[in-house]
């Protein structure tokens, strides 16, 4: 090693003791009584947690309601099942006759209604399905639940669909798909 780096490592060992030196704790009593009066007069303001509220348990009663598995709503059920099933005749089999149409195949939460136009004076719905683009018209079957389109406008369309209630008969309900404008991307 050269002198001159010996020197060099030597004086930056005598600053380093002396910056080290200079922090060292020394007697300073004003600072002490400062800090000291500081902490005893700042008190920190918390607010009463409040009592937690008991868990009051209720009783679980099942008389009110139908069981499921009850022998008198199966063979309610079986006499329907033999009589002919005379309620589904009424609504389903007008359905089960007819040829079904290609957008009956998917689910109406998989439709978009993207847009509408008037052809021949009669207001045609746009539909996107898979990335297809369907013309639909008044009249027309949508969705798994034989939903016959009632009502077409700007907005919306209005259908009616047949479906199970917990009964077990087959009953109209009505249905609404919403125009959904694309995001741009």
């Amino acid at each position: 090693m050269s002198r001159v780096r010996q020197f060099t490592l030597l004086s930056m060992a005598c600053v380093a003791t002396m910056v080290l030196s200079g922090c060292s704790s020394s007697d300073q009593p004003d600072l002490r009584a400062w800090m000291v009066a500081e902490r005893s007069s700042v008190r920190p303001k918390l607010q009463p947690i409040s009592e937690p509220t008991r868990f009051q348990p209720q009783n679980y009663t099942v008389a009110d309601t139908l069981d499921p598995f009850a022998n008198e709503k199966l063979e309610a059920v079986l006499r329907g099942a033999q009589a002919g099933g005379e309620a589904r005749s009424a609504l389903l089999e007008a359905e089960l006759n007819r040829r079904k149409e290609p957008l009956e195949d998917y689910p109406l939460d998989a439709m978009k209604m993207v847009g509408s136009l008037i052809r021949q004076g009669q207001p045609v719905a746009l539909l996107k399905v898979n990335n297809l683009l369907y013309q639909v018209k008044t009249g027309n079957y949508i969705g798994q639940n034989y939903g016959r389109i009632q009502k077409i406008s700007e907005s919306e369309i209005v259908l009616r669909e047949v479906v199970q209630d917990p009964g077990g008969e087959w009953v109209e309900r009505p249905a609404t798909l919403l125009l959904q404008e694309e995001s741009s991307k």
